[in-house]
């Protein structure tokens, strides 16, 4: 009986803190002049994040009558891809959720949206959302002010040419390699899209950033000697996991009345910590001095913060310490394996969908190979290939990795203009949700078709019969994020994509496979079906039923353009 009046005593007291909080906050909310959402939960919560999935019966509070149930379309933490513009058509480019742990201005209003990314120092990263990036040490994506300059001085420099040329030449030798297997399952097809893509962008990243070269099917793929998990799955379920992180110290994952799945992740991140570990190691004792990988980067800023620190030096002038090599290496599988491998895994679901399309590009790269014959030079090939790029930029726009960059007022007062000269005043500390999937679905910007997969909306015809990729106006496209802090891989991710894209379509046509009685179009609709029932896994989008969707991959004849059957 005891324990029954405790729990009451729990769950009254959690809701009067909830209804007062909630007060609080909406009287903070209603001076800042915008249309007002109330949730009694925040979306950027850690353990709704990891729980929201518990309670269905949430979701279907959203379709209650008068504007009762709005709180609960953005009560999940990718709630924006599924609603798209639609919320920012009821209540305007920007408004104001109020919950119980504090106020955020979600932003669908171009100009909003770049002036906070612009405004760095005003506009700061909160800590609750990027301290999980952090379990391995702090990075170029958690750090801010002086630090933030110090890493970006020091990690920067890596993202180079030559970098680049690496990057191309490796993404198009794992490409060759994986679509020659996946045309050996003959009218099967293949059920392992994205997890042989994730593995190809894996290679490339191991191979241009820490000098390690591997076959496809070997590799990451294989568990090293000393260890027990492979560097893939290590890597792959740390990151599935990362927000447990935020939750539970990883020290504390492998202690033995932990439940089984908890443990297990305690195991990867150790196993990938020794990944690390060996890989920074190695790359000490290299001698091949001229090395100009990222690795090689991050040893030089470690030996130089050593030297700095001898010699006194202030903090900002310092290198990076060890732990801070390893959380960039960690950012960087995060950002240069995950999310590449995303786009490439979507783009090639909706190139199976819209066979048009595919052969549009074809027509491409078939046009830039004859042009230079048998010449694979990036310099030459990369910036002809703007079809192949048209593809990448509108797979991220409208299934891009992330649907929200979280930003927060500094602990100063903020202002920010929207719309038509429109002044808004942001307590210190409010949290500033840019809203990514609305800004790529608005309308205004993208036409009445903004929802439609259509890559040639990207490419405008000159009077010459040249081909103009357009520029976006500054805050409608930001799959990179925008300002100072935009993503420093941008290059080497689109580098990568285009060697892909071109090295399996210039040879292969990619097709649904189809259920005996199904005709093509019936394998197509399934496709778009599958692709637009993604959700945030963790912190990207991923399509949910991929694996249960094979595609076949035929090669072409080089002269017809016919299948070989």
């Amino acid at each position: 009986m005891a324990f029954v009046s405790f729990v009451g005593t729990c769950v009254l007291a959690t809701i009067v803190w909830t209804i007062i909080s909630i007060f609080r906050n909406y009287v903070v909310a209603r001076r800042i002049g915008l249309p007002i959402v109330i949730s009694p939960v925040s979306p950027l919560n850690p353990f709704w994040i990891l729980l929201w999935r518990g309670f269905p019966a949430v979701l279907s509070l959203k379709k209650l009558p008068f504007g009762l149930g709005t709180w609960a379309r953005c009560t999940s933490m990718g709630w924006a891809f599924q609603d798209k513009h639609q919320l920012h058509d009821e209540l305007g480019p920007l408004f104001t959720l109020v919950t119980p742990a504090g106020n955020e201005v979600t932003v669908a209003d171009p100009a909003a949206a770049h002036a906070v990314l612009a405004r760095r120092k005003d506009y700061i990263k909160p800590a609750v959302m990027y301290e999980q990036l952090n379990v391995f040490g702090r990075n170029l994506n958690t750090v801010e002010g002086e630090d933030w300059q110090r890493h970006r001085r020091l990690t920067a420099p890596s993202f180079n040419e030559k970098i680049s040329s690496l990057v191309w030449d490796e993404a198009g030798r794992q490409a060759r390699d994986m679509v020659l297997l996946w045309s050996q399952q003959g009218q099967a097809g293949t059920k392992e899209t994205v997890a042989d893509t994730a593995t190809v962008a894996l290679h490339v990243l191991t191979s241009a950033a820490f000098g390690l070269a591997y076959p496809f099917n070997q590799g990451v793929r294989k568990v090293a000697p000393g260890h027990q998990m492979s560097y893939r799955d290590s890597l792959s379920l740390c990151l599935t996991n990362i927000i447990t992180f935020a939750i539970i110290p990883k020290r504390y994952l492998s202690l033995s009345f932990m439940p089984r799945k908890l443990q297990k992740l305690g195991q990867a991140a150790r196993e990938f910590q020794q990944y690390m570990d060996e890989m920074l190691a190695s790359e000490r004792t290299s001698t091949k001095s001229e090395r100009t990988n990222l690795m090689s980067a991050l040893v030089r800023a470690s030996d130089e913060d050593a030297q700095s620190r001898e010699r006194g030096q202030q903090e900002s002038k310092r290198g990076l310490t060890d732990e801070e090599i390893f959380g960039n290496i960690f950012a960087y599988n995060l950002a240069g394996h995950e999310t590449t491998a995303n786009t490439v895994a979507y783009a090639l679901f909706l190139l199976a969908a819209y066979p048009q399309y595919q052969d549009w590009v074809r027509e491409e790269i078939k046009q830039v190979q004859g042009d230079v014959p048998g010449n694979k030079d990036y310099e030459q090939i990369f910036p002809r290939l703007q079809r192949c790029l048209a593809v990448m930029y509108e797979t991220l726009r409208l299934y891009g990795s992330i649907v929200f960059i979280p930003r927060a007022a500094s602990l100063e007062t903020q202002s920010l203009t929207h719309g038509i000269g429109k002044d808004i005043v942001l307590p210190p500390s409010t949290a500033v949700n840019i809203n990514v999937q609305a800004l790529h679905t608005d309308p205004a910007t993208w036409g009445a078709d903004s929802l439609d997969w259509r890559p040639t909306r990207w490419l405008v015809s000159e009077q010459n019969g040249n081909q103009t990729f357009i520029s976006p106006s500054p805050g409608t496209y930001i799959p990179w994020a925008d300002g100072p802090r935009v993503c420093p891989g941008q290059k080497f991710a689109q580098v990568e994509f285009v060697s892909i894209l071109a090295s399996l379509l210039g040879r292969y046509r990619v097709e649904p496979v189809v259920g005996k009685g199904e005709n093509m179009e019936v394998g197509r609709d399934r496709i778009k079906r599958m692709v637009d029932d993604s959700a945030i896994s963790a912190i990207t989008l991923q399509m949910r039923e991929s694996g249960k969707v094979p595609l076949r991959w035929v090669e072409m004849l080089q002269d017809s353009g016919q299948a070989v059957e």
